[in-house]
């Protein structure tokens, strides 16, 4: 792979092959040309090629004419908190989530404070590729601002979505394992003000990353073992941008990203129906709550811009993606730990059950993932013969192929990387064999291609 990963949200790549501050100034001013006139917010995630490649994205904006109101370490919902609360035009969030240290990337979020969809995003990629870029002469550059307080607002808006007072009253202890990111930046401030008494590792936003950043099972069982010793009623991990939360219960079990968003739409749907979405790629259990409290529910296609077209298309009252991603129109339009944080601690507080409970509760569901090699020009054919082999079962074209057995409570997708020649599978049913024998004969299938 020689150049970097584009997509409509955003770029990534590794620093120093396939993210230069070259290609970081062209993609940004590629963006910010396209914006009217007006502040653009800069804010970077922890990494400690973080301030680098910042540099590059506030050339690139005061090339193209518009101010640069810089936020230095921010989370990624917060930063889409500071472009609504400042009047920007746009922003820009440094921060290549999940992927290892050598990684680095852009995230372009439109005025209205979300990630921008699809259209926008296919418009600055057009124009980064071609080279069309408009830079301004020397008396129309941009100039620079410093934003100071880059936490109010984010913090006011989600204490406003809970119940502060009651949650203050239960005293939980808790654990935040932020991973050198930038959720340290508000997390620990947050749990504070809700009353917890709060233990953080990784408290400086440095990217001296103390496990691999992406929050799964493995990567977490280090920081799972310290639930019990250390009398913890929550653990709170978050990947390096904080837009993503993985949940560890009192007794040490990894709940997972997956029961994330399903224990805040539970929670939230016991205070105030309305509908709710989720992507193609997450657990039923969200869909199976919605049926449960008898209001509407909306599945889109896979990414987080697909989510909030969704929300807003259908007014739902939360939403998000099984990656651990909680979005609440009502703090901002972008995945955010700090909402699931806050909301976790609200229903705990509010039925005054431990985690683990309330995770029982929930329908129980295993899924399985893997992955088949496959040549992009026989995608097409193989999800068509995919779609002959499983023909009993319901099909959904909206992202990939979806297969569903309503009966069964199982589900398979199959979709194509961005980046690879491969196709990704997931599957998900009551019991784990049933989902590792569906990938299984899909593979079977992808095989004989």
């Amino acid at each position: 792979m020689d150049q970097p990963i584009i997509s409509v949200s955003g770029l990534r790549g590794v620093i120093g092959q396939t993210l230069t501050p070259e290609i970081a100034t062209r993609y940004v001013a590629a963006f910010a040309a396209m914006l009217p006139r007006g502040k653009v917010l800069v804010t970077r995630d922890g990494r400690s090629t973080g301030p680098m490649i910042a540099q590059a994205a506030r050339a690139g904006i005061s090339a193209a004419g518009r101010d640069v109101l810089d936020a230095d370490v921010a989370a990624t919902p917060t930063a889409g908190v500071l472009v609504q609360s400042e009047g920007c035009v746009g922003g820009v969030q440094i921060s290549a989530s999940h992927n290892p240290a050598e990684y680095n990337g852009l995230k372009l979020f439109g005025e209205d404070g979300r990630i921008i969809p699809g259209p926008a995003g296919q418009e600055v990629k057009d124009r980064y590729l071609s080279g069309q870029i408009a830079y301004a002469d020397h008396a129309n550059l941009g100039a620079f601002h410093v934003l100071t307080d880059s936490l109010s607002e984010h913090l006011r808006r989600v204490e406003a979505i809970v119940d502060t007072e009651r949650i203050r009253s239960h005293g939980f202890r808790v654990l935040l394992d932020s991973n050198h990111g930038s959720g340290c930046v508000l997390g620990r401030k947050l749990l504070e003000r809700l009353g917890c008494d709060v233990c953080v590792l990784g408290c400086s936003a440095d990217g001296q990353f103390a496990h691999p950043p992406e929050p799964t099972e493995g990567n977490l069982a280090d920081v799972a073992h310290q639930a019990i010793e250390g009398g913890y009623d929550a653990i709170f991990c978050q990947d390096p941008d904080a837009d993503r939360l993985a949940i560890i219960d009192g007794e040490g079990r990894y709940l997972g990203e997956e029961l994330t968003l399903a224990l805040c739409v539970d929670h939230q749907l016991r205070k105030r129906p309305g509908p709710i979405v989720s992507n193609c790629s997450s657990s039923r259990v969200t869909r199976d709550l919605a049926e449960r409290y008898n209001v509407p529910f909306t599945q889109s296609a896979v990414g987080e811009a697909n989510v909030v077209d969704a929300m807003l298309r259908s007014g739902a009252v939360l939403g998000g993606e099984g990656a651990g991603g909680v979005i609440h129109p009502e703090v901002v339009l972008v995945r955010d730990s700090f909402v699931g944080m806050a909301m976790v601690l609200d229903a705990m507080a509010a039925r005054s059950l431990p985690l683990a409970e309330l995770a029982d509760e929930l329908p129980q569901y295993a899924i399985h993932k893997t992955k088949a090699t496959l040549a992009p020009e026989r995608l097409e054919a193989t999800l068509s013969k995919l779609q002959k082999q499983f023909a009993g079962a319901e099909v959904d074209r909206l992202d990939g192929l979806r297969l569903d057995w309503p009966h069964e409570k199982k589900w398979l997708l199959v979709r194509a990387s961005n980046t690879e020649p491969i196709v990704r599978l997931i599957a998900e049913a009551p019991e784990r064999d049933a989902a590792v024998a569906v990938c299984e004969a899909a593979s079977a299938v992808i095989a004989a291609s």
